[in-house]
């Protein structure tokens, strides 16, 4: 069962995560361990995107491994796809899982003028998906019916799993990223381990302050446009959205001036040119994955189109592009084909032709000094 997307007045309901479980080593089940919790996401969601770049930043690619989900999001929900034992061993062999983005490099492989001729059926290993390693799941439908035979809502990406107790032990972003910036995973990080803390103390409060109306307003004000079914409704959450970007672009603003008459070379600005404060944040993590989908799909597919953010919010433009361009954890973890193909060819009540848009060209513009 995947639910419905809309409420009777046409307006989006967002599905409250049922599985909430930290890793601590207070917690009777769920202890820190390398190599014990493994990640599914999509590469196209922007809350699973939120994990993959929190796991790359804590240096934990080592330490939790990471499944990735097909493009196409059908009636049945998420699917892998099936490797014969040859493939498997290779891929091992080979490193492949080694990589911040599990594993997929469609990005590098597959460029935008060649979407339009990939199927939804489309079956390239480490390219359209990996394979379930742990339960040798065809769906993600299976991992929520072995962890509850009676669930009976849509099934979600990202999916924390504990591969020792097989079950889920958290599907809401929010809190995998917290859990994972927490610190105890870390000494199972080896060389890879950073002393990045994306939520530092002293900042907590403005964070979650800066997240609470992120979330509402942009993060998830982007769905709740796209997927209105009716025109008051969209009217209305549109214009909040970019209310609200405008919110972000006199927030940066305010702070690039600052910073310039701090520093001297541009360099110097974007190594602190951050929404709170002058360091990388949980705050930074959060809204990039929806900025960095704006223009390639959130503009014409769910009309949020009053103007882009390239053209028309030069402060959050530039802040993007140095997360992207200068932190390998946001590029490696972005891929534009996935997330293109995912959004025009699943949401066919939008889209019902399935044709996928060749533009914004480039995806992402490179940062000039």
């Amino acid at each position: 069962m995947l639910g419905k997307w809309s409420s009777a007045d046409g307006s989006f309901k967002r599905q409250r995560s049922v599985f909430q479980e930290p890793i601590s080593s207070d917690h009777p089940v769920f202890k820190p361990a390398k190599g014990r919790y493994w990640l599914y996401v999509s590469l196209a969601c922007p809350w699973a995107h939120r994990t993959l770049i929190t796991r790359a930043l804590k240096g934990l690619t080592s330490v939790i491994g990471v499944s990735v989900v097909h493009w196409h999001l059908d009636a049945q929900g998420w699917r892998f796809l099936t490797a014969d034992e040859q493939t498997r061993q290779k891929a091992f062999k080979d490193g492949i899982f080694e990589s911040q983005a599990g594993g997929i490099a469609s990005a590098k492989l597959d460029k935008s003028s060649h979407l339009a001729n990939v199927a939804n059926d489309s079956a390239r290993l480490f390219s359209d998906a990996t394979f379930d390693p742990n339960q040798h799941a065809a769906r993600l439908s299976e991992l929520y019916y072995k962890a509850d035979p009676d669930y009976n809502a849509r099934f979600t990406v990202p999916v924390l799993w504990d591969t020792q107790t097989q079950t889920i032990v958290s599907n809401e972003s929010a809190q995998i990223i917290r859990t994972l910036n927490s610190g105890v995973l870390d000494e199972f990080a080896g060389e890879e381990a950073t002393k990045i803390d994306l939520v530092p103390s002293e900042l907590e409060s403005q964070i979650d302050e800066f997240n609470a109306w992120v979330y509402d307003n942009i993060n998830n004000g982007v769905y709740k446009t796209g997927f209105a079914e009716s025109a008051a409704v969209y009217e209305n959450e549109v214009t909040n959205v970019f209310a609200h970007l405008n919110r972000v672009e006199s927030i940066l603003s305010e702070k690039y001036g600052k910073l310039k008459q701090k520093y001297h070379r541009l360099d110097e600005v974007l190594a602190h040119y951050y929404t709170v404060g002058e360091q990388l944040t949980e705050a930074d993590v959060r809204l990039y994955t929806t900025i960095i989908r704006f223009d390639p799909v959130y503009v014409q597919h769910f009309k949020c189109n009053f103007t882009t953010i390239r053209d028309g919010y030069p402060h959050i433009h530039l802040w993007m592009q140095n997360l992207y361009w200068n932190n390998a954890a946001f590029r490696l973890t972005t891929d534009f084909d996935h997330i293109k193909l995912h959004y025009t060819r699943s949401h066919t009540r939008i889209n019902p032709l399935g044709i996928t848009p060749l533009g914004p060209i480039p995806d992402i513009k490179p940062l000039v000094d």
